[in-house]
């Protein structure tokens, strides 16, 4: 019973990390003669035309596959070693899945906070390129 007490708590603490980092960063406009004219509302408009523009182009990285995957490269490391240490300790099968659900957790964790909401650098570049072909002037990410 003890152990789905803390799979329970591991999975919600993750979905709450999970929803954290999946958080969308916008670019930020100088506010030049061109912002002025059209106004933000516009500006926030042509932003989701560029950043439709970017992930239709193929320059979006997705960030849940790379979690994903490091999720199982590290599940796979776990599982290999908790059996390992099972062998020795005797029951291989508790040790392989501690192992990989204790490896697992913590290289989703990592994944996910390493990613500190930043967009891939090639996305970035195709957003900021399509709003200044519009005249605006982007000066960083939040």
């Amino acid at each position: 019973m003890r152990v789905k007490t803390i799979t329970s708590f591991l999975v919600y603490t993750l979905l709450s990390i999970f929803m954290t980092a999946c958080a969308a960063s916008r670019p930020v406009l100088y506010p030049n003669n061109h912002l002025n004219s059209v106004g933000m509302q516009a500006a926030d408009a042509d932003i989701d035309a560029c950043i439709t523009m970017a992930k239709s182009a193929g320059a979006e990285q997705d960030k849940i596959s790379k979690a994903t995957e490091e999720t199982l490269e590290g599940a796979v490391i776990g599982g290999t070693t908790g059996a390992a240490v099972g062998a020795v300790l005797g029951n291989v099968g508790r040790g392989a899945a501690t192992g990989a659900a204790g490896t697992a957790t913590g290289s989703l964790t990592r994944s996910l906070l390493r990613s500190d909401d930043r967009p891939d650098p090639v996305f970035q570049k195709f957003v900021d390129r399509c709003l200044r072909d519009q005249g605006y002037e982007p000066v960083g990410w939040r």
